[in-house]
């Protein structure tokens, strides 16, 4: 029996990394997965052969017209949803403030903070028919915790609103039984930095020399799976009484 059995999960982002990690984990514990990203559909087939059941929906979470039709075309290919990954972001263009363009700002805050606020408006209302919910944000150690990342302005910004978000409809939906939660994930082996431009950060002049042999776990580092295991935990009912806390998945690196 699966921790997930009967449940029907909708993730963003979830072509790679932390997103697909996470989407072939609830499959293996028995959700139903609507998967959504721009351009990878790879994670379908590794649901499949791990068991489990996924519909791919092409998506751009900044466009609202297609964050629509994905969750709706997962409550009607799977029947509900309980369970939300609002996953999908990107790093942006890491700059000087006085270098970085507002249209560079704005493609960071579209997909990262925008899309999680689109994602869960169209989520909501199938949660709340679904008598109970778990709501799981993607956040980052930056932002929150760390602010020693020269030029990630933007990013950082996204990432402290995600937090905020995660609190206030943690109170606002409590109510309705739905749970909201941020993941804080640090340094993790993914491919989001292929959707990094670094422009002049040394500019700014921001040096930070860690201790020989940081004492960490891991050195800080981690995998998509390790993120993927806490979502699992945030998603079942062995954190039925946890609402509107960030969890740091870094090892402790962030406390440095």
């Amino acid at each position: 029996m699966g921790m997930l059995d009967g449940k029907v999960a909708f993730v963003t982002g979830a072509g790679s990394g932390i997103g697909s990690a996470t989407a072939v984990q609830f499959a293996r514990e028995g959700a139903k997965v609507g998967l959504a990203d721009i351009d990878e559909e790879s994670t379908l087939q590794d649901v499949e052969r791990a068991g489990g059941q996924a519909a791919f929906f092409r998506c751009d979470v900044s466009d609202p017209v297609q964050v629509r039709r994905a969750i709706d075309g997962t409550v009607e290919r799977f029947g509900r949803l309980d369970i939300v990954v609002a996953n999908a972001g990107i790093n942006g263009v890491w700059a000087p403030i006085d270098e970085l363009k507002p249209d560079e700002w704005d493609r960071t805050l579209d997909v990262n903070l925008k899309g999680t606020f689109l994602t869960l408006h169209f989520a909501v209302p199938h949660l709340k028919r679904a008598g109970a919910g778990s709501i799981i944000i993607t956040s980052s150690v930056n932002g929150n915790r760390t602010f020693s990342n020269a030029g990630s302005t933007a990013y950082s910004c996204s990432k402290a609103g995600q937090v905020a978000m995660a609190k206030m409809l943690a109170l606002e939906l409590g109510k309705h039984q739905i749970r909201v939660n941020a993941i804080c994930p640090g340094a993790i082996k993914t491919k989001i930095q292929e959707s990094t431009t670094m422009r002049d950060t040394h500019k700014i002049g921001l040096k930070i020399k860690l201790p020989e042999g940081s004492p960490a776990v891991n050195d800080g580092w981690g995998e998509s799976s390790d993120v993927a295991d806490v979502c699992l935990f945030l998603a079942s009912d062995l954190s039925r009484h946890v609402s509107g806390v960030e969890v740091y998945v870094d090892g402790g690196m962030s406390l440095l």
